[in-house]
């Protein structure tokens, strides 16, 4: 598939533009013709790394629209006004031609095709007698799956809702210019991704110590977790959760210190941060810029706001520590009304403190923290095949403490709707929200009579029945491989 080839090229060039990191490019390109040679030592595969953790933090991908994605689709944010820019997510204006947010699909393809080099230098090197590339060889495997787990869940149907629909192509080696790969299921996709945790885990396991703004031991062993809620294996989730909660160095904040973590990199819940620099800021394009209040700097517009029906969420508790990171917008610029819509955890804090980076806006992605690993444990707990509704209380009431007013949740009284309102609380601005509402077969409610403009795309709520809860595969695919013709989802034949 000639398209697949041109993203391996685009990765090598890619990595041309971060020679400021950790002597970047103290070698070829690695997909350069004489690619076998070019990656030769363990620094030259950290270099890879570097790369693909830098094109992971780009806007396509989790410096910006896949974050976008999950909250703008889920109910927890909404809009003002239409085209102030990626509204399409809100309103599921998609189409093969129009809005189709390929650079999800381009972007994974060049991770996932700089990986699949690199997987496949240190295997030729370690047949030749080569040592000391068993760790990144994990972490390579471990951002493949992760990748893997993103697109799946963009373009595929919910494991537990579809598992034999399409899901995406399993490339796990270097293609030819002429391959045409066609589409795997949703269950073969879960099957590789499974398969690429399960053999990275005991190459990472010799260093289990957090790894900044890495792949670590136990960042593999919570994006097992996650991998494992959404298949329903609800036992291997709480093993895998109760692993990092019970074996790890990681802690949850007190209370009094959860505001503050936002303006700090590499805390005591980050098991996965992706890293942002000077030259990976975002700057007006990044996270931050798009959650930051109307008119707070120049050129901000209040883009995405919490909906009413997040704030009333949060609202159960008015002394909740997460208003910390909340601030008002004036949302209806003639009448200057304000509402805490605004969500500050790209910026720091309120006061635009940023991460303690010379630029505010380049406060690193937590990927996976903590809190959401008490979460997964709670609701697995719950539905394990020995049901534990008091270790599941237990779990979740760790995180509740966060809203002190609240009462604590027992074996009696927690339930499924009670974890998945504290993953809201908890998880605003983190991309998750979407994806739980259609895995959990939940209805979402969009908050459209907070704008004037009309969504002509989708009703007011929307199930996991509505054709458009998967992206189309862009034109430009089809167009460069013509297997996939065929295999367009549904809604975009």
């Amino acid at each position: 598939m000639k398209h697949f080839k041109y993203l391996i090229l685009f990765a090598a060039l890619g990595l041309l533009g971060f020679s400021s990191c950790d002597g970047f490019l103290n070698m070829q390109p690695s997909n350069s013709g004489n690619a076998e040679t070019a990656i030769a030592t363990p620094a030259d595969a950290k270099v890879v790394i570097n790369g693909i953790m830098r094109s992971m933090s780009s806007s396509n991908y989790y410096g910006r629209n896949f974050i976008m994605y999950g909250d703008a689709k889920g109910g927890d944010l909404t809009i003002y006004s239409a085209g102030r820019g990626l509204d399409a997510l809100y309103s599921f204006n998609h189409t093969p031609t129009s809005n189709s947010y390929s650079g999800f699909w381009e972007t994974g393809y060049y991770c996932i095709m700089q990986l699949n080099n690199l997987l496949e230098n240190i295997d030729r090197l370690e047949s030749a007698g080569g040592t000391g590339f068993s760790f990144y060889k994990g972490q390579a495997l471990t951002l493949r799956a992760l990748i893997y787990f993103d697109m799946v869940r963009l373009y595929g149907l919910p494991y537990n809702y579809d598992k034999s629909s399409y899901g995406v192509p399993n490339i796990t080696k270097t293609l030819e210019a002429d391959a045409q790969p066609v589409r795997a299921t949703v269950e073969e996709n879960y099957k590789q991704i499974l398969a690429d945790l399960a053999t990275a885990m005991p190459l990472l396991a010799g260093n289990k110590s957090p790894q900044n703004g890495y792949i670590g031991y136990y960042a593999n062993i919570a994006i097992q977790a996650r991998v494992k809620l959404y298949m329903e294996d609800y036992d291997g989730a709480l093993t895998a959760a109760r692993e990092i909660i019970e074996k790890s160095s990681y802690k949850l904040y007190q209370p009094s210190e959860w505001v503050s973590s936002w303006s700090k990199q590499y805390g005591s819940e980050s098991i996965f941060e992706i890293g942002i620099d000077k030259e990976s800021d975002l700057g007006t394009s990044s996270l931050g810029f798009y959650l930051m209040r109307y008119g707070q700097v120049s050129g901000a517009q209040g883009w995405f706001l919490a909906s009413d029906y997040f704030l009333a969420r949060l609202g159960q508790d008015a002394s909740d520590v997460r208003w910390g990171i909340m601030d008002n917008d004036e949302y209806w610029v003639e009448t200057k009304e304000t509402r805490k819509g605004a969500c500050y955890k790209y910026l720091g804090k309120t006061s635009l403190y940023g991460d303690g980076k010379e630029t505010y806006t380049a406060v690193n992605v937590k990927v996976i923290r903590l809190s959401e690993i008490y979460l997964i444990a709670a609701e697995a707990a719950l539905h394990a095949k020995t049901p534990d509704a008091a270790l599941a209380a237990s779990y979740l009431n760790e995180v509740r403490k966060r809203a002190p007013q609240l009462t604590p949740a027992d074996a009696s009284t927690v339930t499924d709707d009670m974890i998945l309102d504290e993953r809201s609380k908890e998880l605003f601005g983190e991309g998750q929200r979407f994806f739980d509402m259609i895995r959990k077969n939940k209805t979402i409610e969009f908050n459209d009579d907070f704008q004037g403009v009309p969504v002509s795309k989708r009703e007011k709520t929307v199930d996991r029945t509505f054709n458009k809860i998967v992206l189309p595969i862009s034109q430009n695919e089809i167009n460069a491989n013509p297997a996939l013709a065929d295999e367009q989802n549904e809604a975009y034949k």
